[in-house]
């Protein structure tokens, strides 16, 4: 099966009416991970989904199909599938997991450890401060902002972190190539250029009000923890609270004054159970641990069970792969894929090796999503 041919495949299956993400990974569980039995299995299975299935099934629209992979074709574009080795493991822990996500940018950002930042589309001016104050604290200490690419807090957030000369994360819901709101149509060619855009939904998808609850997840399932900064008590930051707390994450609130509405949202994410912080130095302190955690998790996930141990512990100074790598940083900046190109190992594996170095005071993440090895 070509790569195309497989591609057309997953496409059809993920435009089918009345599937969805959980269908859909039913159906490839069943067929043993192969989207052509997981279509095959559909189509018998048609007339239970949806009145429009069996119809799709048998005569896709070729046009639309085409649109597709015309799409997945330009530079940077990808179809990450939840059969991938480098499907976001975070994800997979979550309720309702997706099935795939649309990428425009560096997927390989999607293994780091991530920090959602959300708040209210109305935001204060110190509101914003504030967004902007963290993202930039917290993407210079290694962690990747997300965000959902909303007015106010969001893009603030992901526009600090862009102009500190790191990547960022914008989960979207709509399809990948529609931009919304409008007014960020330059951010997020930005963000695509410098971190990635992800959504779950095909390209040509409009925004409706249902799928911002589904983006939702994602932002707090790719994440170890999620910041609140101002939000009002119908928010939509607050469902993104609430799901990172139901899927076991860190939830974070700014405080504010008692007069201002959109500090109730926090106060109520607090008294619910939320941490109170005040500086960018607590959420980081608090969520280090949680990533280590999962750069040893990665590296289990990906056959490499000899990562480098914790600060203060014993480094694994006698590992061939870590030392290849450090041996191909030199003393000269360098990108992921000239390090995949130099050490022969795989983007996944490096994310990990890259990450436990970090964490480990021998490598510096740089601006462009290059790495640095450190002296000593």
């Amino acid at each position: 099966m070509s790569e195309t041919d497989e591609l057309r495949a997953w496409l059809i299956a993920l435009r089918t009416p009345g599937l969805g993400p959980g269908g859909l990974r039913e159906a490839l569980v069943a067929a043993g991970g192969r989207i052509d039995g997981a279509l095959a299995l559909l189509r018998r299975q048609a007339a239970a989904l949806d009145e429009g299935a069996a119809a799709w099934l048998d005569a896709p629209d070729e046009a639309r199909l085409a649109a597709d992979l015309s799409w997945l074709a330009e530079p940077g574009h990808r179809l990450l599938r939840c059969t991938e080795a480098d499907f976001p493991p975070l994800l997979e822990a979550i309720p309702q997991p997706p099935a795939v996500l649309f990428t425009a940018g560096d997927a390989g950002l999607l293994l780091r450890p991530q920090v959602a930042i959300v708040g209210a589309r109305g935001a204060s001016p110190a509101g914003l401060a504030h967004a902007r104050s963290f993202a930039r604290a917290l993407a210079l200490a290694g962690f990747i902002v997300t965000s959902g690419m909303a007015d106010g807090i969001d893009g603030a957030a992901h526009e600090a972190a862009l102009d500190a000369g790191c990547a960022t994360v914008a989960v979207v819901g709509t399809g990948p190539d529609r931009i919304y709101p409008r007014k960020h149509h330059a951010l997020a060619h930005r963000i695509a250029a410098q971190g990635v855009l992800i959504s779950e939904f095909p390209p040509d998808t409009a925004p409706r009000a249902d799928h911002f609850p589904r983006r939702n997840r994602l932002i707090s399932g790719l994440s170890l923890g999620t910041l609140v900064v101002e939000a009002d008590l119908r928010s939509g930051s607050l469902i993104t609270a609430r799901l990172a707390g139901e899927q076991g994450r860190e939830v974070f609130a700014l405080p504010g004054s008692i007069d201002h509405p959109l500090a109730r949202g926090c106060h109520r994410l607090i008294r619910d159970g939320a941490r109170l912080v005040e500086e960018p130095g607590e959420v980081i302190e608090a969520l280090v641990p949680a990533a280590r955690a999962q750069g040893l998790e990665l590296a289990a996930r990906l056959g490499r069970p000899d990562t480098p141990a914790p600060a203060g512990a014993d480094a694994p100074g006698d590992d061939p792969d870590y030392a290849r790598l450090l041996a191909a940083l030199g003393h000269d900046p360098a990108t992921m894929d000239a390090l995949a190109e130099r050490t022969g190992l795989a983007a996944a594996a490096l994310s990990s090796m890259l990450l436990m170095l970090e964490l480990d005071g021998r490598v510096a993440g740089l601006p462009g999503n290059r790495y640095q090895r450190m002296p000593g």
